[in-house]
């Protein structure tokens, strides 16, 4: 080949390796011939978008009403949400917002400020601007865990602060599963019958009596209906074995000289867990009532979720708080910090398993 031919070939090459350094400069995601991604953009995956998880719920549960924003699923509705939410419980949650979105649900995922763990939240889509709610409340999930046991807050608003409680509560050891209540305890009852039963108290807890049965009005009372996504979705997780403390609130008078209530509900598979508790409420200056040695008020002992936990003997535990402790930051903070004390312990046997 003679000297010029062999010029004209480097120059031609030259030209062409400065024509692919400039499409590898202006076209992102350019990989070269190579067809991998520059190290520092395939080892530095996206960070997840940091959230209080307070102000999350609380923003959430600050638009409940009084009455209004509950419609009763449908068996098939629960059925399906179930089978959606499993697929997080399992680990998979893309599969999980894909079968929810079909649901008209969300599934969003963020890194918690205060705690720093990440979540994958559930929520109804439906429940957003411009669409009608359905109040069927709100599932969190720690990301990376294997789900090991569950806060749930059936009275929102109604009970008020057991909200942030249940925040605090999942904060706190790993492997938690909130399922939260998307209406206030009285929305699915008329003016006039929910500004009866919207009193703190919840009568038929302090008579001893069993509530309302179903089908009498009390649609959005989470903890005494069986035919709601909050039961359902608890359900699946007894179903699984997990255990799970269900939080509650009373007026100060409806009973005296009680700081809280903590019961076993039903069954008595957690009595070693409710020794813990209470013995730990003592020691933080909150006086309990011990449901499995005396005979106490607001027990919980109709509550459904207790029922299918004590029929399946799964560990459940039913904690009432006065609205003295609630109203105080100091004892919820000493109340969130006992409740730790035994989901620790939920939360490293089932590690183990």
């Amino acid at each position: 080949m003679s000297p010029k031919i062999t010029r004209n070939v480097t120059i031609a090459a030259a030209l062409a390796g400065a024509i692919l350094a400039l499409v590898a400069y202006v076209t992102p995601g350019y990989t070269g011939s190579s067809g991998k991604a520059p190290e520092s953009e395939s080892s530095n995956p996206p960070i997840a978008e940091e959230v209080d998880l307070l102000k999350r719920v609380t923003r959430f549960t600050s638009e409940f009403g009084m009455t209004g924003g509950y419609r009763a699923p449908t068996s098939v509705e629960r059925a399906a949400l179930v089978e959606a939410v499993s697929s997080l419980f399992d680990g998979n949650p893309e599969e999980a917002r894909t079968r929810l979105a079909e649901l008209d649900y969300a599934l969003d995922t963020f890194t918690d400020k205060a705690s720093g763990r990440r979540f994958a939240e559930v929520s109804d889509a439906a429940a957003r601007p411009g669409s009608a709610n359905r109040g069927w409340g709100r599932v969190y999930v720690e990301l990376g865990e294997r789900p090991r046991w569950s806060v749930q807050v059936p009275h929102p608003v109604a009970d008020r602060d057991t909200e942030r409680l249940g925040v605090k509560v999942l904060r706190a050891a790993p492997g938690g599963v909130m399922v939260l209540a998307g209406a206030h305890r009285t929305a699915g009852k008329s003016g006039d019958d929910a500004a009866d039963g919207a009193a703190e108290d919840a009568a038929d807890e302090a008579a001893g009596g069993g509530g309302e049965a179903e089908g009498e009005g009390d649609v959005a009372d989470m903890a005494h209906r069986t035919d709601s996504v909050f039961h359902a979705v608890i359900a699946e997780l007894t179903r699984r074995g997990l255990p799970g403390i269900q939080l509650h609130g009373f007026a100060d008078d409806s009973a005296p000289g009680t700081d809280a209530v903590v019961s076993t509900g039903a069954g008595d598979a957690a009595v070693e867990d409710g020794v813990r508790l209470a013995g730990v409420l003592r020691g933080k200056g909150v006086t309990a009532c011990r449901a499995w040695a005396t005979h106490c008020k607001l027990s919980g002992r109709t509550n459904e979720q207790g029922r299918l936990a004590a029929a399946r003997e799964t560990r459940f535990l039913h904690l009432e708080l006065s609205r003295s402790v609630r109203a105080s930051p100091r004892r919820m903070a000493a109340t969130a910090d006992a409740i730790a004390s035994v989901t620790a312990v939920w939360s490293k046997s089932w590690s183990k398993s």
